[in-house]
């Protein structure tokens, strides 16, 4: 499978980020997947996690740090770091969050999943056996609404849509055009998951239990939610127009009778 790259992007996660990177990479040596790094991606953090950040590339040879100087949408973050992690080699590229609302020891779980055959491995809060904590009635309803809302929009199986916690193949990542993504918020997520089941890559879901933020604040917005109700409709019309210009081309490409 190659090296295992995970990607953490931060933005004010002074409180979190040595603690994650810490928990996760013992995890990472565990599934034993050689050459194993781990990329902070900050967005010119205030609070000083870039500065954290560096501490740790500079005491931990398994860590690297890209800075980006302000932030532009947690999209943008995740393609630079996945620019970053397949020109140094990744066979393997992981997302995670900062925060500890993904549990760093279900990462050896993702990286199995891909090394039995998928192709992407989602961590799924919406199959049997995943779930979330500390979410109040209101955050649940949004959430699995969201997801309920992309599923129709996209006529896509996937239960959860929205989570941030994957593992993909690089070859995935080469092959659905990543400097072609738009969306910058949650949206980025189903988008691309959305391009990796068109090209016909295998999914996965793996149960997890998704839990609330500790320390720091959340980076969930109302412009943000916003973001993935008008995108989404834009992702099926892309989707159906590539879909059909191969068949276009085929039929024009076809012999004639006679």
């Amino acid at each position: 499978m190659g090296p295992a790259w995970l990607i953490l992007p931060t933005y004010d996660e002074a409180a979190n980020v040595e603690r994650i990177v810490r928990a996760v990479l013992p995890v990472l040596e565990r599934s034993r997947c050689e050459g194993h790094r781990v990329l902070i991606v900050d967005d010119g953090s205030p609070d000083g996690t870039g500065a954290i950040a560096d501490r740790l590339a500079a005491a931990i040879e398994e860590v690297e740090v890209l800075h980006r100087p302000a932030p532009q949408g947690l999209g943008p973050a995740y393609l630079a770091g996945f620019d970053h992690a397949l020109r140094g080699g990744a066979g393997l590229v992981l997302e995670m969050d900062a925060d500890f609302s993904h549990d760093p020891n279900d990462v050896e779980r993702l990286i199995a999943a891909v090394a039995g055959g998928a192709d992407l491995a989602l961590g799924s809060r919406y199959v049997p056996g995943g779930g979330v904590s500390d979410w109040g009635l209101t955050r649940r309803l949004v959430s699995r609404g969201g997801c309920f809302y992309a599923q129709r929009v996209l006529s896509l199986r996937v239960r959860d849509l929205t989570g941030g916690f994957k593992c993909f193949r690089r070859e995935v990542l080469e092959a659905i055009d990543l400097p072609t993504v738009r969306s910058k918020g949650y949206a980025f997520q189903v988008e691309l998951t959305l391009r990796a089941v068109r090209a016909g890559f295998s999914v996965v879901e793996v149960p997890i239990v998704f839990r609330e933020r500790e320390f720091g604040r959340s980076k969930m917005s109302l412009r943000i939610a916003g973001e993935a109700f008008v995108l989404l409709p834009q992702l099926r019309r892309r989707a159906l127009r590539q879909s059909v210009q191969p068949a276009a081309a085929e039929r024009a490409e076809a012999p004639t009778a006679g």
